[in-house]
């Protein structure tokens, strides 16, 4: 049964919805799942599969349902895991076991940081964390090159831009950018452009998720058990080496997850993982057993 709830703040309406009971029926924490720019439709799949936990999962700020009230377009991690530790405040029900995918991973790793309290283990699948790989300069002209795409061409050609992007494997050579300009309809995306260029994935309106260094001290300093995970068809691609890099930041070994980036998706945004063997391990990772 899922019950969806709207926590007002100073700058923000954040939307959640509660999978299960609260206070849980086991005893045990909530498990959070979280995104960014993803919101809680991405964790359909998974949640549902989660059925016997009691699972929280949310829009953050600006996206999906929550509306923003600050002035601002822009996405920070500092931000978001003030959202974050707001939820879990406003729930009682903390501290609390978190997956966190993507963007918002990068977000909970801020949340561990800053309220080491919160989370006592914490599942950061793949992390977009660019300026950690060994390449870290090519990888922000390449995250600039699809701004410009977009910012130019509109939605199709950014969206073409960035899934070269990200399924360009091994570092950003120049090989790389000697490319031909991606073909929008080479991926099966409009041509057209609409004249929008609010998209926080292809715009720079989500810089400061990617350009963001852990605070390592305060992570390794914290009661949380963290766990960097990547898809095991990531490996070579940016978000994998992204993972790479952070896990060796702080100092422990990559877990490895079934499928790709969106590993846990049931093809519902078109690009399916393989979700009940991605919820079987996050349930064996959670409970400690890998």
């Amino acid at each position: 049964m899922k019950k969806t709830h709207t926590l007002k703040t100073a700058g923000a309406d954040l939307v959640y919805d509660v999978h299960g009971p609260l206070p849980t029926a086991d005893g045990r924490p909530p498990l959070f799942m979280i995104g960014q720019p993803m919101d809680a439709t991405g964790f359909a799949a998974l949640a549902a599969r989660s059925a016997e936990r009691t699972v929280v999962t949310y829009d953050p700020r600006g996206l999906g349902r929550s509306v923003r009230r600050d002035g601002r377009d822009d996405h920070t991690p500092e931000t978001q895991a003030d959202d974050v530790h707001a939820l879990i405040q406003e729930l009682g029900a903390g501290p609390v076991e978190m997956f966190a995918s993507s963007g918002g991973a990068v977000t909970a790793l801020a949340v561990v940081a800053r309220y080491p309290g919160d989370v006592t283990v914490l599942v950061a699948h793949e992390p977009p964390l660019i300026t950690l790989t060994p390449d870290g300069p090519a990888a922000l002209r390449a995250r600039a090159a699809v701004r410009e795409a977009y910012e130019k061409r509109g939605w199709g050609a950014g969206m073409a831009a960035f899934v070269a992007m990200t399924s360009w494997e091994g570092e950003f050579t120049e090989a790389y950018f000697d490319q031909p300009e991606a073909d929008p309809a080479a991926f099966g995306m409009p041509a057209e452009d609409d004249g929008s260029r609010d998209d926080p994935l292809l715009s720079d309106r989500s810089w400061a998720i990617s350009d963001h260094r852990p605070d390592v001290d305060a992570i390794t300093a914290a009661p949380t058990r963290v766990v960097i995970a990547v898809g095991e068809e990531s490996r070579a691609v940016q978000t994998g080496r992204t993972s790479a890099a952070t896990a060796e930041l702080l100092g422990q070994p990559l877990t490895v997850f079934p499928s790709h980036h969106g590993g846990f998706l049931d093809g519902e945004f078109g690009y399916p993982g393989k979700p009940d063997e991605f919820a079987r391990r996050l349930r064996e990772v959670l409970d400690g057993a890998a």
